[in-house]
């Protein structure tokens, strides 16, 4: 089910935490994984880890050339892309609107929005030229709810949601399907840029009463990613554990 054989999957931000497992779960169903990531050293190695062919890609998603570069360097290696899974991404510094600056917001910005149009942007005209193609942003329930002390962030999260329903519709006759997954709060490492009271925030709202796994994100890209996913596009799946309110 939902082979990937013979297909090239881009995943950004894909060196650690949610990016790697998704990496390993498009390369586990047959994908050759373009692991891009701004930390180049640890996106060589969690390439080697994965192999079945698996490369690194140097990519800093806020800088225009920089995505457009990746996307050529991954048609060039793999001679194909039809994958693309946005998924690098930062929480940002946890404080009330009043008390961020604004470096402080233009940073997340350019990292959680910028970088996913920079992306799609330039991975688009090859998949429009083959007629084929997967985009999967990862989006979060803040973009849904709005987490306090996460302005930036939820905002930009919902920018996610908006990016993908508009360009979904832009593609949708050319065999192109573009959808968002928005994870409640996950077990990664980004947690640890977050105070222990926003996690338990995050928690309590939560039905299941717990975080949410990597694996549990990835089973989704994975079907988003596939060809299965053929008559699924601009929509955006909830990994949440029954949080969210629409």
């Amino acid at each position: 089910m939902f082979e990937l054989t013979g297909q090239t999957a881009l995943v950004t931000g894909a060196a650690t935490g949610i990016g790697e497992v998704i990496a390993r779960r498009l390369a586990s169903a047959g994908a050759r994984v373009a692991v891009a990531d701004l930390d180049f050293a640890a996106a060589q190695a969690t390439a080697a880890s994965i192999g079945g062919g698996a490369f690194a890609v140097m990519l800093d998603v806020t800088r225009a050339e920089q995505a457009q570069t990746a996307v050529e360097q991954a048609l060039a290696t793999a001679g194909s892309l039809e994958i693309l899974v946005n998924n690098a991404g930062i929480a940002g510094r946890a404080a009330p609107i009043w008390e961020q600056s604004d470096e402080d917001w233009h940073r997340v910005m350019a990292i959680n929005i910028h970088g996913p149009f920079y992306m799609c942007r330039a991975a688009l005209p090859h998949m429009r030229a083959k007629g084929y193609g997967r985009i999967v942003n990862i989006a979060s329930i803040a973009g849904k709810e709005g987490n306090p002390n996460m302005v930036a962030y939820s905002a930009s999260k919902a920018a996610i949601i908006g990016l993908t329903k508009s360009v979904a519709k832009e593609v949708a006759t050319e065999g192109i399907c573009v959808n968002a997954v928005s994870p409640a709060v996950i077990r990664t490492k980004i947690l640890d840029q977050l105070t222990p009271a926003q996690v338990d925030y995050m928690v309590q709202r939560i039905p299941m009463k717990r975080t949410g796994q990597p694996e549990e994100v990835a089973a989704v890209v994975h079907f988003l990613a596939s060809r299965d996913c053929s008559f699924v596009t601009g929509q955006c799946y909830d990994v949440s554990g029954g949080r969210a309110t629409y």
